[in-house]
Formats: C-alpha cells, structure tokens, sequence
C-alpha cells in the first residue's frame, strides 16, 4: 500500500492507493504538508465505481467493460477527494480551464461538444498570454474565487499545477455564427448542477448547494454559441474579458 501527501486547490491530503502507477499520477501535487483529511478507495468503492461505469455504458449504448482495478482506483480517489473538498469550499467542475493575462475562465460543455478544441483556438490566437489551467477536471475554491489545476488533465494531458482568479464560466455550445450571451441565475445554477460533482451524503451536498449560490453571486456565467474558427476565440474575448 502505497502513502503520501499531496496537495490540490491549497489543501494538503493524505492519499492510500495500491497501484504505483497511482502515485506516480499525483507526482507534481506531492507536498510535506500535513494532511487535513485522508482517502483510500476500497474494495466495495472500486465495485462501485465500476457499477457507475456499468450504468453509464448502458445508457450510451456500449457495451459493459470490467475495467482495470488500477483504473478504478484511480476515479475512486478523484470522486473521494471531490466529497472531502466540498467541506474546504472547493468544486470540481468537469471543463476545460484557462488563464489569459492571469484571469482564468472555465469552458464547459457536454462531452464531444469541442472544449478542449475551443480552447486550442484561445492558444493558437492569444499566443503566450494563454496558460492551461486544466483541460478536463479543473478545481474552483470558492472562497478565494479561484481555478486551482489538478493531476486529472483529459486525453491531452494539459494542465498546470497553479492557480488563477476566475473571470467566467461559460456553457459551450456549437453553431454556425459565434455570438456570447451572458445567462440568468436559474441557467447558472441548472449549468453547475450538470458539470459540478455533487456527493452522495446530504450534508456535503448541502455544501454544495451553498456554494453554487456563493459562485453564481460573484462570477459571470455566458453562453457561447460559437463555430470552430480563430474568429471564435476572438469574440469570446472581446466579451469575456475586455467587458
């Protein structure tokens, strides 16, 4: 059993996991900073993420596929780490975050929408004044109002281990014209219930909730109904940032 701390949005843990390959993953988070809370994914949590993997290869269609415990541990420790930082003000929000000139927006979407593609276009228009915050799973603390990276990058693997203020979140939607429209509160709410992870345990969920309303008040939420040219990235950021 392999044991060591890491640190994700400023709050140091102690990580349990089996595989080797699992510690090597949290490799650029590692800190000797005493842990606030431990996680280790057992027996009965890998079965059941594996049963999460089940249901949603059915409702897309796939066929089931028993998957490497390696793997399993892998998203268990993400999902127990996501509970535990609900309780430190923390979201983990399934998008593709950026920072330009060190203000940081996050990109989110349903899979396959074109996130990740979105934001190539930022670094291919903006140049270096784009950084990667994280491409797939980044971190919002809530009460600092900033993006924090994290070891779980999407299959580009781009991230970084840093931390910007959030500018905006933005509901990515593909179209034929570009066009940014700011969204309402009930919009903002219905857009971190989808793309937010929500635990289990109605105390810690209550947290959540809170902290929705927290981030709705502070933060501006868009809609981007937008094409996949360089002209995209250009209208966004003539909205998203120099409003």
């Amino acid at each position: 059993m392999e044991s060591f701390n890491i640190e994700l949005a400023g709050i140091p843990m102690n990580v349990k996991c089996t595989f080797e390959e699992n510690k090597s993953f949290f490799v650029e988070y590692y800190t000797d900073k005493d842990p606030f809370f431990t996680v280790e994914a057992t027996e009965e949590i890998l079965e059941s993420v594996q049963a999460d993997f089940d249901v949603l290869n059915e409702s897309e269609g796939n066929p089931k596929i028993r998957y490497s415990e390696s793997f399993l541990e892998n998203n268990a420790i993400h999902i127990l780490i996501a509970d535990q930082l609900s309780t430190y003000n923390t979201l983990m929000l399934h998008g593709s975050a950026l920072a330009i000139d060190g203000e940081g927006i996050i990109f989110t979407a349903k899979s396959g929408t074109g996130k990740s593609t979105h934001t190539r276009l930022w670094r291919e228009v903006f140049g270096s004044r784009v950084q990667m915050v994280n491409d797939d799973k980044p971190l919002i603390r809530v009460d600092e109002m900033k993006i924090y990276g994290t070891p779980w990058n999407g299959k580009h693997h781009l991230s970084n281990n840093i931390s910007v203020p959030i500018k905006a979140i933005v509901k990515l939607e593909r179209a034929l014209e570009n066009q940014v429209k700011p969204i309402g509160v009930k919009d903002a709410l219905d857009l971190l219930m989808k793309r937010t992870h929500i635990p289990t345990e109605p105390a810690k969920r209550a947290l959540v909730m809170n902290l929705y309303l927290q981030l709705v008040k502070n933060v501006s939420f868009y809609k981007l109904e937008c094409n996949m040219d360089p002209e995209a990235a250009r209208i966004a950021y003539k909205t998203l940032i120099t409003k």
